[in-house]
């Protein structure tokens, strides 16, 4: 009973997922260096970074990413590391490394979360009839804002999550837009604008002072708050008069640069991913965000609604309610066979009863040690095991009781004591033996290491721990059991299915023990026959998990604009949505405000969602044949190379090897051109492999850039220097912060660049 009831409530805290978490312990570091090559990424804020991180503690290895104005730093630990101690050593190394970084250049980590993290997705859109307060409708910019100021804060406060990253939409900018006419009229450069506005945008405090007894806090507001105040701030003087922002720039509120987008269903949408913590319960999580959700549309303005797209939970309950099917039309067998078998509904049913309490044993084991329920650990369970011993010591009990029951059929409690006892006693031996053979032949799994251990760990464990409470059922509640309820009169006979049994069975055998000879070779020959069929079948890790949904990672012409990008992918969402069996289609272009996921804007990952299958027009058509009917709808669309794949499976394969397909081939080198070269030639031999799909190769070069580069004799000419020049490259196209304007708690970015 005792460990029934802790086993109950652990059930309550059991960690539910789709399959094992097998990503490994990793930390990313992030930096944004806009207006940066990628050459200039690698050489000055890759390689500091990486080289300042070599020799940490339990350090496996590290994979960069460079690319224009981001660098990303993945840092892989051994398997024993707590996450949280590797966040502090990397943060460690950061601090002494900035040094070393370019000014502005600023290294955050990613969210604390793994390959199962993205566990929750949900768009926010606008109603065709919506409208802003002003009566204009709303656009990407408004949308992007209630995501990070309304919808963002509030889903973070959900027990479990520990990121919501969003894309898609505009960051609103209060811009200043200098007119270079007037810039040259007034002599005034784009550096003065920039150093007027940070002079002129600020609150100090200067402490107190006491006057009759009372203090009085000083204080000197100096914080613009409108365009108006923008428009107001004095850059320069000339001839005596001032020279304010509005005579040498326009103030607008704008839009930012951006570096990613999110469609849906042939739509600009805003796009949330919600990230749960490292070691939480992914039903729980979802449920309790998908719960959240809800009472987040009722804080937001009239019009707009936040939709979940993806929700992990679906994925979950279908995985577990097919293992749970399974393990019950199991247990059903299994306590069928006992009854046939054994002929006592009684001892049928207490052997029964070690099926349930060892489940509830298992999962007592599970939660202690962090073991969550899935297709792995719980699809592992076979009931014919653990009631393996259990059947040995009932048989046994049975055979001792009937042969000593009286006439009447009725002995004593005391005197079942006895007999059960004894009989316990006389196979106990086997029962133990057998037992432990069984966990034997599991023992060399707990030696497995890397993705291999994560994923098959779980089924060894559960296994473990179930024919150990099987074990510990059979010695002591099994004989008490049969002792206490089986009072009735035994059969000391064999029932009629045994009788069947072995009068099958004795033929054969006597058949068997005259031919010796023959059935050993006969044998023998069965199983090299097998062993040369065996070597002619095809081998992988794990069979594909379906998920129930498709993904695609689509590739475009490097270079590829965003908003041409986003154009392309409406039109290839467009397409996909005719198929019957589509319910919706979302995709992510571009990087993230986190970059956890760092792509170019060519480069986008789609998200189809399929219906349930009894809404398909075929309910036969197997997934396999709709994924090759969806790659030639794809494939009619012009400028894209696909990859296909399924949401959780491209997220592991990126996150353990650093690419999203299945089979990645690196080659490692300094010359970049030898690098492609090799990577082509790479490609075209793949290409030929008989059953290979969507060979690509990663594009390393092709990005189209204008440099500017400043002629050292002109400068001296005018007097000038490179860094000016470059300032005012930076600050007329990229965009320069010159700082912040606050609207409440809200807080925007104020930008000088040229329109």
């Amino acid at each position: 009973l005792a460990m029934g009831a802790l086993g109950v409530y652990n059930y309550q805290r059991l960690p539910i997922d789709a399959v094992p978490d097998i990503t490994n312990v990793q930390v990313q570091i992030n930096s944004e260096a806009p207006g940066y090559s990628p050459l200039e990424t690698e050489q000055r804020i890759t390689f500091p970074i990486e080289n300042a991180l070599s020799g940490l503690p339990q350090l496996r290895y590290t994979r960069s990413l460079s690319r224009y104005g981001l660098s990303q730093v993945t840092v892989i630990f051994s398997d024993s590391t707590d996450i949280f101690f590797a966040r502090q050593l990397v943060s460690e190394r950061l601090q002494e490394v900035k040094s070393q970084l370019p000014e502005g250049v600023e290294p955050s980590l990613g969210p604390i979360a793994t390959g199962l993290g993205e566990i929750f997705m949900f768009t926010i859109a606008a109603d065709e009839n919506a409208r802003r307060a002003d009566g204009q409708p709303y656009d990407g910019t408004d949308l992007h804002t209630v995501m990070d100021w309304v919808v963002a804060p509030q889903l973070a406060r959900v027990p479990g999550v520990t990121e919501i990253n969003n894309i898609g939409g505009h960051e609103r900018e209060y811009q200043v837009a200098p007119v270079p006419g007037k810039l040259m009229a007034h002599g005034v450069s784009l550096q003065d604008v920039v150093h007027a506005l940070f002079k002129n945008n600020g609150n100090v405090g200067a402490g107190y002072i006491e006057r009759n007894g009372s203090q009085y806090l000083v204080r000197s507001p100096g914080q613009v708050t409108s365009i108006d105040d923008i428009k107001r701030i004095v850059v320069a003087q000339r001839h005596g008069s001032p020279v304010s922002i509005a005579d040498v720039a326009d103030v607008s509120l704008g839009r930012d640069l951006r570096t990613g987008a999110a469609t849906m269903d042939g739509r600009e949408v805003v796009l949330g991913t919600v990230f749960m913590l490292i070691g939480e319960n992914s039903r729980a999580v979802s449920k309790r965000v998908a719960e959240k959700l809800v009472e987040v549309n009722r804080t937001l303005p009239a019009g707009l609604k936040a939709t979940a797209v993806y929700d992990r939970t679906t994925l979950v309950e279908k995985t577990i309610t097919t293992v749970s099917t399974s393990l019950f039309e199991g247990a059903v067998l299994v306590v069928v066979v006992l009854l046939v078998l054994l002929g006592n509904v009684r001892a049928a049913l207490v052997t029964a009863c070690v099926i349930p309490l060892a489940m509830l044993f298992t999962i007592s084991g599970m939660v202690a040690n962090r073991v969550s329920g899935n297709l792995m650990s719980l699809g592992a369970l076979d009931f014919g095991l653990i009631v393996d011993g259990a059947v040995i010591i009932v048989e046994n009990c049975l055979r001792r009781l009937g042969e000593a029951q009286p006439d009447s059929g009725i002995l004593p409690l005391k005197d079942r004591l006895v007999i059960v006892r004894t009989a316990t006693k006389e196979v106990i031996r086997p029962s133990l033996f057998g037992v432990f053979i069984i966990l034997v032949v599991y023992l060399p799994i707990f030696t497995l290491t890397g993705v291999e251990g994560k994923m098959f760990h779980p089924m060894a464990f559960t296994v473990a721990f179930a024919l150990t409470g099987a074990l510990i059922l059979a010695v002591t509640f099994v004989p008490a059991a049969v002792a206490l309820f089986v009072t009735g009169r035994v059969a000391v006979h064999d029932n009629a299915v045994m009788r069947a049994a072995r009068r099958s069975y004795e033929p054969a055998l006597k058949f068997a023990m005259a031919h010796r000879i023959g059935i050993v070779v006969a044998a023998g020959a069965l199983i090299v026959g097998s062993a040369l069929l065996a070597s002619r079948l095809g081998t992988e890790f794990l069979p594909s998990l379906d998920e129930g949904d498709v993904a695609l990672h689509a590739l475009r012409i490097p270079g590829t604009g965003m908003d041409q990008a986003v154009a392309m992918q409406k039109q290839l969402e467009a397409e996909i949505r005719k198929l019957p069996e589509v319910d919706k289609v979302f995709a992510k272009l571009g990087t993230a405000d986190v970059a956890t996921d760092p792509m170019p804007p060519s480069v986008s990952d789609t998200f189809v969602m399929l219906k349930s299958r009894d809404q398909w027009p075929d309910s036969n058509k197997t997934k396999a044949e709709f994924v090759e009917e969806l790659e030639k709808v794809a494939r009619r669309v012009p400028g894209n190379n696909y990859e296909f794949t399924q949401p959780i499976e491209m997220r592991f394969n990126e996150l353990i090897s650093g690419v999203r397909a299945d089979l990645a081939v690196k080659v490692y080198g300094d010359d970049l051109d030898t690098l492609v070269e090799a990577g082509e030639n790479i490609e075209r031999v793949m290409q030929r492999v008989h059953g290979a799909a969507d060979v690509q190769a990663e594009q390393a070069t092709g990005l189209p850039i204008m440099t500017l580069t400043p002629r050292r004799e002109v400068l001296q000419r005018y007097g000038l220097t490179i860094s000016e020049v470059q300032e005012a490259i930076s600050i007329a196209v990229g965009g320069k912060e010159a700082g912040l304007v606050f609207e409440g708690d809200r807080r925007f970015d104020l930008v000088v660049r040229l329109p």
